[in-house]
């Protein structure tokens, strides 16, 4: 099975439930990733806060990365990282990712992921989407990337939220190419 390199980038946007449920699940998985990178941006911290109540994204066994520190790996095609998730993903950084505008390292490391043809998946967290929305999840979708939207499913009839949002956090999984179990459709 090969190995992973991994950002995962956590913006302003809600949902940081759904980062911290990545974030939770890739530590279990750990033993199918060679590197695993995080990088927030100020409002991430602040909107994780509010939401959960604490500061628990910024404790986690992996590398951090301030965002403006454009000597991290992941902001050169030659540290080879394979994968970057957005999640949650704001309207704003989907918007300068798809205009190829590197302010900070989220927007620099996921215009290198698209040049290397790597994986680059963005959970948008936002309703309803605007045509400005939908015209930059298109143009990022043309480029190569990957537009997740965090929209969870019933089917394995989650009973609490955390449950319910773990229905997007598996799939993201999945997108990354990751072995897990999880609920599946069709088997017992």
């Amino acid at each position: 099975m090969p190995m992973h390199k991994i950002v995962v980038a956590i913006t302003g946007a809600s949902g940081s439930i759904y980062a911290k449920l990545l974030l939770d699940k890739l530590v279990q998985l750990r033993q199918q990733i060679d590197a695993l990178a995080v990088v927030m941006s100020p409002n991430a911290a602040d909107v994780a806060r509010q939401e959960l109540g604490n500061d628990v994204l910024e404790k986690y066994p992996v590398q951090y990365f301030d965002r403006n520190d454009f000597n991290a790996p992941f902001a050169s095609g030659s540290g080879r990282y394979n994968t970057m998730l957005v999640v949650p993903c704001s309207m704003g950084t989907l918007g300068r990712i798809a205009q190829g505008v590197s302010n900070d390292l989220v927007t620099r490391a996921a215009d290198v992921v698209l040049k290397e043809r790597r994986k680059l998946i963005l959970a948008v967290r936002e309703t309803p989407y605007n045509l400005i929305h939908i015209k930059n999840m298109e143009t990022v979708t043309l480029a190569g990337g990957i537009i997740c939207p965090c929209t969870p499913s019933f089917y394995s009839r989650p009973q609490t939220v955390e449950e319910v949002a773990a229905t997007v956090t598996d799939r993201l999984i999945d997108l990354i190419g990751l072995e897990q179990n999880t609920y599946r459709w069709g088997e017992k």
